[in-house]
C-alpha cells in the first residue's frame, strides 16, 4: 500500500501532523506533492536507481520527499543534520546522491556542501523561498504537474549508521521488482502484524526522520492510512502532552526517552491523560530492566521491544507479557534464524556468550563501496549469515539477550567487561542525567573501566559524589566491574536515537 490508496476515501484526514508547529498533511497533499516532485526530479534527469538525499529537521514535507522517491525508484537517503559540512559531503558523495532537499534551517550548511559534491544536480530548498541555488520547494510543486509518472518502480531507503564506531556506512538493498502500490513490502507486512498498525493509528515520534525507525515506521503508518504525529525533539512533558492532545495510538522511543519521562516529577506525569496508548515501541539501545518495570508499572503491559538495525538483517519482538517473565531479553527472532558464535564461528550451547548472527535465505545488505566492511559483516563459514557487531546469548526458549558490542568491551587483566551492564546500573541514579562506561589505558592491567558522568541538574560534580556513585554499585554487579574511576562532563555524545557515540569519548583518553 502507499498514501495515495486513501485518497479517494479520506483526502483530507491528517497524514502528517507536526505537534510543535500544528502543521498539516492531508492524504491528498501528500500524494500530490509527491507526485509533483516525483515528475519533477525525473525531468530534471535523476533516473531509476539514482540517490535522492535530504538534510531536515522533523517537517512534514520529509516524508513528500520519501514517498516521491518511494514512488520512482530512487533510493532515499536521509543525512544527520547535526554533521559537519565535510561529513555531510562525504556522506552525498558516497551514496551517489543526484538531488538534496534542505530545510530552512541548514541551507547554509548544504550551500557550502553543493559546492564539495559536483554531482548534485537539484538543489531545492524545503520551507524557505529560492536562495542562491536552492529553489522554493513551493515553486517546484507549484510549476509541476501532479500527473503520476507512467512508471512507478518502489524505490527503498538507503540510509547510513550511526558511526558510533567509526565513520558512517551507506546501507544498500537491491531495489524491489514491483510498482510502488503493489504488495510485498517486508516492513509493512511485519509492523502492521505485530503491533497493529491499521487506518486507526494515530503514531507518535520525536526522533528525528533521516533515522531509520523513524522514518521507516512513518511510512509504514502511511502506507496503512495512519496518521503521524511528528515533533521537532524529544521533550518529556510536551511528548506526554502530545500524546493526550491527539490520542495518541502507537509511540516509538529511545530509552534515554523513558528515563527522562521518569525522572518528571510525579505530579507533572499525572497531568497527562496517556490511556489512549494501544503499542509502546521502543529499541535503538540498551533499556535498563529497572527502566522498563517502571515503565511498564506506569503505562501498563502496552510496551514493546524490537532489536534490529539498520542494516535490517534481521529482527527479535517480545511484548510486555513475556518481557516481565524474562527480564532484560529483546525477544525471539521475526526476521532470520539467530546462532551465537564464537571466535571460531561455530554455534555456542544455550547461555554462553559471543557475537550475534542472523541467519536469512540471502545476503539482506551491502555496505555501500565497502566490500571489506561488507565481508567483516559476514559469517566466516556461511556468507548469507551476518552481524552488526552485537554479543549476547540465547536461553533455552530461544530469547536473545544482549550483552554489549565487540567494539565496547573492556578487557581488564584478560577478563571481558561489558559496559552495557554498569550503565544500566547507574541509570536510574537520582544524581545522574546519563552515564557512560569506556575502557581507559591502565599500565599493569591494559585498560579499566571509567564512568562518564552528566549530573541531574542542580547536581554539582564533588569528589564525595564519585566516591558515592562508585558505593552505589557495590552490591549490585561483581566489584572486579566497578569503574575504577569517574569523571563528570557537561553532556555525553549520543546519536538523536539515544545510542552513546562512544568512539568520541574513548578518542579523548586514548
Amino acid at each position: 500500500m502507499y498514501p495515495g490508496a486513501y485518497v479517494e476515501t479520506t483526502p483530507d484526514k491528517p497524514a502528517v501532523i507536526h505537534a510543535d508547529t500544528g502543521e498539516v498533511r492531508t492524504f491528498a497533499e501528500l500524494d500530490s506533492n509527491s507526485r509533483k516532485l516525483a515528475r519533477y526530479l525525473r525531468d530534471a534527469g535523476i533516473g531509476v536507481g539514482d540517490d535522492v538525499a535530504f538534510l531536515s529537521d522533523n517537517i512534514p514535507a520529509v516524508f513528500e520527499v520519501y514517498w516521491a522517491g518511494l514512488r520512482s525508484g530512487y533510493y532515499v537517503t536521509g543525512v544527520n543534520h547535526h554533521l559537519t559540512a565535510d561529513e555531510v559531503a562525504y556522506i552525498l558523495t558516497d551514496c551517489d546522491a543526484k538531488a538534496l532537499l534542505v530545510s530552512a534551517a541548514h541551507l547554509d550548511k548544504a550551500a557550502a556542501v553543493a559546492e564539495l559534491v559536483p554531482g548534485l544536480t537539484v538543489l531545492i530548498a524545503l520551507d524557505a523561498e529560492t536562495t542562491g541555488e536552492f529553489r522554493s520547494y513551493a515553486e517546484v510543486l507549484a510549476d509541476t504537474s501532479d500527473a503520476p509518472l507512467a512508471d512507478e518502480p518502489r524505490g527503498v531507503d538507503m540510509l547510513y549508521s550511526s558511526g558510533t564506531t567509526g565513520r558512517p556506512k551507506g546501507i544498500k538493498s537491491a531495489l524491489p521488482d514491483r510498482q510502488v502500490g503493489d504488495p510485498g513490502d517486508t516492513y509493512t507486512a511485519l509492523f502492521s502484524q505485530l503491533y497493529g498498525f491499521d487506518e486507526n493509528t494515530v503514531y507518535y515520534s520525536a526522533a528525528p526522520t533521516y533515522h531509520a525507525a523513524p522514518l521507516r515506521f512513518g511510512g509504514v503508518v502511511n502506507a496503512l492510512g495512519g496518521t503521524i504525529v511528528m515533533a521537532t525533539r524529544f521533550d518529556a512533558e510536551q511528548a506526554l502532552a502530545a500524546i493526550e492532545k491527539y490520542h495518541v495510538t502507537h509511540s516509538q522511543w529511545v530509552p534515554t526517552m523513558f528515563v527522562r519521562m521518569l525522572k518528571l516529577p510525579a505530579q507533572t506525569r499525572a497531568k497527562y491523560d496517556v490511556s489512549s496508548q494501544q503499542v509502546a515501541i521502543h529499541a535503538a539501545a540498551p533499556c535498563p530492566v529497572e527502566v522498563k518495570a517502571r515503565l511498564i508499572d506506569w503505562w501498563g503491559p502496552i510496551v514493546h521491544e524490537y532489536y534490529s538495525s539498520t542494516e535490517a538483517n534481521g529482527l527479535t519482538f517480545v511484548d510486555s507479557h513475556d518481557w516481565l517473565i524474562r527480564p532484560g531479553t529483546v525477544g525471539r527472532p521475526a526476521l532470520g534464524v539467530l546462532h551465537i558464535c564464537g571466535p571460531d564461528g561455530a554455534d555456542l550451547p544455550v547461555g554462553e556468550t559471543g557475537v550475534v548472527y542472523f541467519e536469512r535465505d540471502a545476503l539482506p545488505f551491502e555496505y555501500h563501496n565497502d566490500p571489506a566492511k561488507t565481508q567483516a559483516a559476514q559469517h566466516p563459514q556461511h556468507p548469507t549469515w551476518t552481524t552488526t557487531g552485537d554479543i549476547g546469548h540465547l536461553d533455552e526458549d530461544g530469547y536473545l539477550y544482549l550483552t554489549d558490542r565487540v567494539a565496547f568491551t573492556i578487557i581488564t587483566g584478560g577478563v571481558n567487561i561489558y559496559p552495557q551492564e554498569i550503565e544500566s546500573a547507574l541509570a536510574m541514579h537520582p544524581a545522574i542525567l546519563d552515564v557512560a562506561v569506556i575502557g581507559v589505558p591502565d599500565d599493569e592491567l591494559g585498560e579499566v573501566a571509567k564512568a562518564v558522568v552528566q549530573p541531574a541538574p542542580g547536581i554539582q560534580p564533588s569528589d564525595e559524589l564519585a566516591a558515592e556513585i562508585l558505593d552505589s554499585l557495590r552490591g549490585t554487579i561483581a566489584d572486579y566491574k566497578i569503574p575504577r574511576s569517574v569523571d563528570f562532563a557537561d553532556e555525553l555524545p549520543r546519536s538523536a536515537t539515544g545510542k552513546l557515540v562512544k568512539g568520541i569519548l574513548a578518542a579523548q583518553y586514548r
